[in-house]
């Protein structure tokens, strides 16, 4: 059989795919696939977390024998803001609480769990290849929610996607063509695009613009994060 390359969104894309794929990347561009090919490609480890149980997350990570990151507004501390893992120490153990990215990672089984994002497109397409050794590799852009829990679709997170599939060069299904073909119109304008996003501009009303321009970086990184015993490390 031919292999091919397949995208559908968010939880439901994971659940749907992970047991028909070899290989499962998830894209959660502003900012948790952004904050961990950071970290990772620093030599640190980073443990996928749901967000919202700060007691559960405490113990977890105690468990884990890891940091539990603080809150992005906290300031001066490790958190899912990439511009604060710019020099996380080599070693470090982070467990990194978030509402889409973690969430889909935790969700992807026994499945092979990449992390992509812009940065690292070319590279996280490369290793996908030679992992799934021929079976089919689902890409999930994991998008953002409402306040009501609904899947909220996330245009960076669809060009990141699109990126990486577009990287891979294989026959796509038509969701996965539909997001190279964005990601190949987009290209020119792609920065001032994912700025004027949703969720770029959040970013940059909170005070984090500097994180929205960490991501923007396209094949700056040639870190590909895998999904081990519950952790991300550079493979």
């Amino acid at each position: 059989m031919t292999q091919t390359v397949c995208s559908e969104w968010g939880l439901a894309g994971v659940e749907a795919w992970r047991d028909r794929v070899a290989v499962l990347i998830i894209v959660d561009v502003l900012s948790f696939s952004t904050a961990v090919d950071v970290a990772v490609g620093r030599s640190a480890v980073i443990l996928p977390f749901p967000y919202g149980d700060v007691a559960a997350a405490q113990a977890a990570a105690k468990d884990a024998g890891a940091l539990l990151a603080a809150p992005r507004n906290a300031g001066g501390q490790l958190s899912l803001s990439p511009q604060s893992l710019m020099t996380i120490p080599a070693g470090t153990r982070l467990m990194l609480p978030s509402p889409n990215g973690s969430r889909l990672s935790l969700a992807g089984g026994t499945t092979t769990v990449l992390a992509g994002c812009l940065r690292n497109a070319a590279a996280v397409a490369s290793k996908a290849r030679m992992l799934a050794n021929g079976g089919d590799i689902a890409v999930v852009p994991a998008g953002e929610r409402w306040p009501d829990g609904g899947l909220r679709p996330a245009v960076e997170d669809l060009l990141g996607a699109g990126a990486i599939i577009a990287a891979l060069d294989l026959p796509p299904s038509a969701e996965a063509r539909v997001a190279r073909d964005a990601y190949a119109a987009a290209r020119g304008d792609l920065a001032d695009i994912i700025r004027d996003s949703r969720s770029g501009r959040e970013l940059t009303e909170w005070g984090y613009a500097g994180d929205v321009e960490i991501a923007l970086g396209v094949n700056t990184s040639t870190t590909t994060p895998i999904l081990r015993d519950g952790a991300y490390q550079a493979l």
